[in-house]
């Protein structure tokens, strides 16, 4: 699931989440398996006439698979019937394009969430008023994706150039500007930015020769695919019904032993860990047994406590500094150290101390020493009285 959900957010991130976004993905891939001139033949490059205002005069370009080739200057105006006169055929049935200087316009990047996409121009125009000095009706605008991160959201590039300086530009195009598709800017690097200025009701629709009967011949090629992509998941999707339902018949059996077979090892392996932490410590019995054993007569417990491996004593005795070498070379424990430094008590004339030692033996591995003063040192609770 994991893996799948990787997928469907790189697919988001790269592609986007409308079906536009992904026809315009899906046929992009396609032509990029082509070979250049075959895109260039199909009309698949989005090629365009741009045309620039250079003084007194008309910079024409040919913008081919993203390459920018210089064609002409021609002086200003023209019409474009010389136009037409000047170009080659292909060269006449490309889109023309207005193009602007980047220090004409004024551009902001804008971050944006990854919903945005599909209507990326109508998202920016709530922000012009917050971004620019001007309103909606005051400039024309557009708006480009820069970079989806990786977060989802997009980093956008806000371009926006006055009303009438716009129509200053145009009017130097006349009578040309009838003919325009669109308008872009120049870049800093000389190319365009790939944005669209020009407002919707000026447009033309462009199209490059035959892009009808090619729109056509790949629609047809689309429902080819779709169909034989459709009768193979039939084909998958009937074998796939046949084999669940082989399976199902025999599934309740097997999840019944497997339960069973889950349920006995559960239990021999409670069993084992049971049988493994009682032999790894002694019993309380003994350890009880061992400690009045070990220690002086004069010498009282106020608390005995064994937590997990940790055995803890506290008491009051005459000779605590001893008491370490007493409990020494004991089969059930070892390490026996005083716990913090020994305090008087005002009331008994004895010292208080704190003892700890690590629990390591067994029933079977302890085993009874001679002690110098075999006296029991405190009742099995753990306090005594003098």
């Amino acid at each position: 699931m994991s893996s799948l959900r990787d997928s469907i957010d790189w697919f988001r991130s790269h592609v986007g989440p409308g079906p536009r976004s992904f026809l315009a993905w899906w046929s992009d891939a396609l032509a990029s398996w082509l070979p250049l001139r075959w895109r260039v033949l199909l009309g698949l490059t989005q090629d365009r006439l741009l045309i620039q205002r250079l003084d007194n005069e008309l910079q024409l370009r040919w913008e081919e698979a993203h390459q920018m080739r210089d064609i002409a200057q021609v002086p200003a105006p023209v019409t474009s019937e010389e136009l037409q006169a000047l170009l080659s055929r292909r060269l006449a049935e490309l889109p023309r394009w207005l193009l602007l200087p980047v220090d004409s316009v004024l551009h902001r990047r804008l971050l944006l969430p990854a919903a945005a996409a599909e209507r990326l121009r109508d998202v920016v125009r709530f922000e012009l008023d917050r971004q620019t000095p001007f309103t909606a009706d005051q400039v024309c605008f557009d708006a480009r994706i820069l970079e989806r991160r990786e977060d989802g959201q997009l980093e956008t590039e806000l371009v926006v150039v006055p009303r009438a300086r716009f129509d200053v530009a145009l009017q130097a195009l006349e009578p040309l500007s009838a003919d325009l598709v669109g308008v872009d800017v120049a870049g800093s690097d000389g190319q365009p930015m790939g944005v669209n200025l020009l407002p919707s009701e000026l447009r033309r629709a462009g199209r490059a020769a035959h892009r009808g009967l090619h729109w056509g011949l790949a629609s047809a090629a689309v429902l080819a695919l779709a169909f034989a992509g459709w009768q193979m998941l039939d084909n998958r999707r009937a074998a796939a019904d046949a084999f669940e339902a082989q399976m199902e018949s025999r599934s309740a059996e097997a999840r019944r032993v497997s339960a069973k077979r889950q349920q006995l090892v559960e239990l021999t392996q409670g069993a084992i860990t049971l049988d493994q932490a009682r032999a790894s410590r002694p019993t309380t019995v003994e350890v009880l047994e061992e400690v009045t054993r070990r220690l002086p007569d004069n010498t009282y417990l106020e608390k005995l406590s064994i937590e997990g491996q940790r055995l803890l004593l506290i008491g009051l005795s005459p000779e605590a500094s001893g008491l370490v070498a007493r409990l020494q070379d004991s089969p059930l424990w070892r390490n026996p150290a005083l716990s913090g430094a020994l305090q008087p008590d005002s009331r008994s004339r004895l010292d208080r101390f704190t003892m700890t030692a690590e629990l390591i033996g067994t029933s079977a591995a302890a085993a009874p020493a001679p002690s110098a003063t075999p006296a029991p040192a405190g009742d099995a609770s753990g306090a005594s009285n003098r």
